[in-house]
């Protein structure tokens, strides 16, 4: 068999983004389409952002507090360095972020009994409150965006995303 015959053996997949519909490009490497998916994604984090920040404004929390205190109520008490390292953001910005969060009564800092010099951060009862009540508005919000996908295709931007991701 010649390469001409597997190529014309092989099956066309369609273009996603309707931009080669020839399918000569099988390896997706035609830029238009890649700004299209860039463009598309960009849309959709937008929105998503934009939800997020309607969701948790009547808290009054940003989605960097939301990140930290849901990186404390899932791992538990830690150091304020562990903290900073768990988000990786700067030291600095991870006590910002804990003061608001302090101010607010979601998180409460106390010494750490094995290193009086280092301080360890937890989330009050209060702080595990709102976020429950946080998760149950903002899946309200993801609802809204995702609910238009069948859920075979929820699962599979799913399984898309994370192999984006990592």
């Amino acid at each position: 068999m010649t390469s001409g015959s597997a190529e014309a053996a092989r099956p066309e997949l369609p273009d996603p983004a309707g931009t080669d519909p020839a399918g000569t490009d099988p390896a997706g490497t035609d830029p238009a389409v890649d700004e299209s998916l860039a463009d598309a994604f960009g849309a959709v984090a937008r929105q998503l952002r934009e939800k997020s920040a309607e969701t948790l404004a009547p808290w009054d929390i940003t989605p960097a507090h939301l990140r930290a205190l849901r990186m404390l109520a899932r791992h538990g008490t830690m150091r304020l360095s562990e903290l900073s390292d768990r988000l990786e953001i700067a030291p600095r910005t991870a006590t910002e972020v804990v003061d608001a969060l302090q101010t607010g009564g979601l998180v409460r800092r106390r010494a750490d009994p094995a290193d009086r010099r280092a301080t360890l951060i937890e989330v009050t009862e209060h702080g595990a409150g709102i976020l429950a009540e946080i998760r149950a508005s903002r899946g309200t919000e993801a609802g809204r965006v995702f609910g238009r996908l069948t859920p075979a295709d929820r699962a599979e931007l799913a399984r898309i995303l994370s192999q984006l991701r990592d």
